[in-house]
């Protein structure tokens, strides 16, 4: 087998990074910096705490894309002179160092390659992200639970802001629904590839046999609206039904009926929020929610329509995209991406960067497929 000469992978790694300084544009970023730094700086800024939140996170995500190339731009010239030294004094362990920070650079290097390919028309908003149980019953419930710890605990790990907007809990464990946001830009196209059914098979902790069992659940992810949308709701068309919210078990979580549920009659979606002490503010929320979903409704029509006019078929995400097998193999694997994990109890705890960088490279596969 051939030896890869590191010379030869770090001038191929400095010429992958060059395209992607193209692809982002640097200099716009720093300008774009400049100018969000005026507004962070205005006295009234947090006047409109909404849009103050908005700028202040825009500004730290740039930031931090632009320090993230510049960090991978010295590391790549230091890891040049690592490998040279390495060689000059013929030290194994600095050339045991320098493999390995040449291994890291590349899969940093690859995940920010990534983030080059979210240039969808929504990509990069904020994203909304709904779970529901499927077929399984109180597993399937438990299982609904246990995916939203694993997104929510992904989002930490990345020191992404979540709301939790509403959650159904099951009688016996477990959850019906939840929604939640995730308020960080480029959110929606990062998990818009999570959209389908998960499926999870394993020893059912509710099963006094201790039989295995096999539940499924629904993951639905939709870009949060901005001013720019238009999504006109008739309010003849909607349910306003108010309610009050309540914890595991049933047990009342607010002494007052503030949660309220929106059912857009024409479409039949449902939203709810009860996360707020306000039935105003949760109304707002909601209605937030409601328009978010009614958009993506009218961007999926939009995209059959075209499809049909270029004479292609257009093949849903809503159905099983990946199966967590916890008996009795541990496994988890993407049925799109063919991307396996042995270890479910890391995937299950957030560590997922593998499973969306997977599935990012290839919707852009499928979407960039000649009619």
């Amino acid at each position: 087998m051939a030896v890869i000469d590191p010379a030869e992978e770090i001038n191929e790694l400095a010429g992958t990074l060059r395209s992607i300084q193209d692809v982002l544009d640097l200099d716009a970023m720093r300008k774009q910096i400049e100018e969000l730094e005026e507004q962070v700086a205005a006295p009234d800024l947090w006047d409109d705490t909404d849009k103050a939140q908005k700028v202040t996170s825009k500004l730290s995500h740039i930031q931090g894309e632009l320090n993230r190339v510049d960090g991978l731009v010295r590391r790549l010239d230091d890891l040049s002179v690592l490998f040279e030294l390495a060689s000059e004094e013929a030290d194994e362990d600095t050339r045991a160092e320098a493999d390995k920070e040449l291994s890291s650079l590349k899969s940093d290097i690859g995940a920010l390659e990534v983030r080059t390919l979210l240039a969808g028309p929504y990509d990069a908003r904020e994203a909304l992200v709904t779970i529901n149980s499927q077929a399984g019953g109180v597993d399937a419930a438990d299982w609904a639970e246990m995916l939203l710890r694993m997104y929510l605990r992904w989002a930490e790990r990345k020191n992404y802001p979540t709301e939790v907007y509403e959650t159904s809990y099951a009688e016996e464990a477990g959850i019906k629904s939840a929604t939640f946001a995730v308020k960080s830009p480029y959110a929606y196209g990062t998990l818009r590839g999570e959209h389908g059914t998960h499926r999870l098979v394993r020893i059912s902790p509710f099963d006094n046999q201790g039989r295995r069992q096999t539940s499924f659940a629904g993951v639905d992810v939709v870009p949060v609206v901005e001013q720019t949308d238009h999504i006109d709701i008739v309010e003849d068309e909607i349910r306003v039904d108010v309610y009050r919210s309540s914890g595991p078990g049933g047990q009342g979580v607010n002494t007052t009926d503030s949660a309220v549920r929106i059912t857009h009659l024409p479409s039949g979606i449902v939203v709810s929020c009860q996360n707020e002490r306000s039935q105003l503010q949760n109304r707002a929320t909601a209605m937030n929610v409601l328009q978010a979903k009614l958009l993506e409704r009218k961007r999926q029509e939009e995209a059959e329509k075209m499809s049909e006019l270029r004479g292609v078929s257009t093949t849903s995400w809503g159905t099983q995209i990946r199966n967590y097998v916890l008996h009795p193999y541990q496994i988890v694997k993407d049925l799109r991406t063919s991307t396996e994990a042995g270890n479910p109890t890391a995937v299950l705890d957030g560590d997922l960067d593998a499973f969306i960088e997977s599935e990012i490279r290839w919707m852009r596969r499928q979407e960039s497929e000649p009619a």
